[in-house]
């Protein structure tokens, strides 16, 4: 049995999410079913990062079992059948052991919010036409990097054992149209990103302090912070192994 490391990317506004799910559409089925219309054959796909629906990803991996040779022009052959808003960007042969979730080392989140209205990009990033002070937006960034537990952070219905993060880059980016957040970490929770981003522009907008929103960090309470930022101006950028 061989194992393979698969990398795909993907617009998630048509999908219930990545991670397969019963009565909904998610990019797992639509990669699952492409391969076994290619190969006449059914594997299960373990994903790298679970992104919520509405999430779009410029990087992100499955990892299969196949016990038979891949088609010969494998890669093109499944963009040929998948939907135009899912691409296979490379596959590999890994080690027998490799996990593409318990393995990835960091991934890097980006959040995009544009300011003046434009309808092509209103499924890839959120309009937000408020006033923002950068420099306490990144403040409130930088902050970030001096906490390891985000459990404000997180949704209420997640499974996970720990809350603890290790957050290595978080920064606010401005030009001329934009406004993007971007945050690399060992491990995201649900809903993380998001939150961030909702609370972050609480304080660029001078509705929370810089204090007020260190309170917010170290009150484990996921009430007080804010999920308001919508699922469709998130991207996964990268999942690094």
């Amino acid at each position: 049995m061989t194992r393979y490391f698969l990398e795909v990317a993907y617009k998630g506004t048509a999908y219930s999410g990545f991670q397969l799910q019963e009565n909904a559409q998610t990019i797992q089925e639509e990669v699952e079913i492409a391969f076994k219309t290619l190969q006449r054959a059914s594997v299960s796909m373990t994903g790298s990062s679970r992104t919520d629906a509405g999430v779009h990803a410029r990087q992100n991996f499955f990892h299969f079992d196949y016990d038979h040779s891949l088609h010969e022009q494998f890669v093109y052959k499944m963009n040929a059948i998948l939907p135009s808003d899912i691409v296979i960007r490379g596959v590999k042969e890994v080690a027998a052991d490799a996990h593409c979730r318990f393995d990835a080392l960091y991934r890097t989140y980006c959040y995009y919010l544009y300011k003046s209205k434009d309808p092509f990009l209103d499924d890839r990033a959120w309009y937000f036409p408020y006033r923002l002070n950068q420099d306490l937006l990144n403040q409130a960034a930088v902050l970030l990097l001096t906490y390891q537990d985000f459990t404000s952070f997180s949704k209420r219905n997640t499974q996970v054992k720990t809350f603890i993060c290790q957050i290595s880059e978080s920064n606010w980016i401005e030009n001329k149209d934009y406004f993007i957040y971007k945050v690399k970490a060992n491990r995201f929770l649900r809903g993380m990103v998001r939150a961030l981003v909702s609370t972050m522009l609480l304080v660029g907008r001078g509705k929370l302090t810089i204090q007020e929103f260190k309170t917010i960090i170290e009150s484990k309470d996921c009430t007080k912070a804010s999920f308001a930022a919508p699922a469709h101006g998130l991207f996964l950028e990268e999942v690094i192994y």
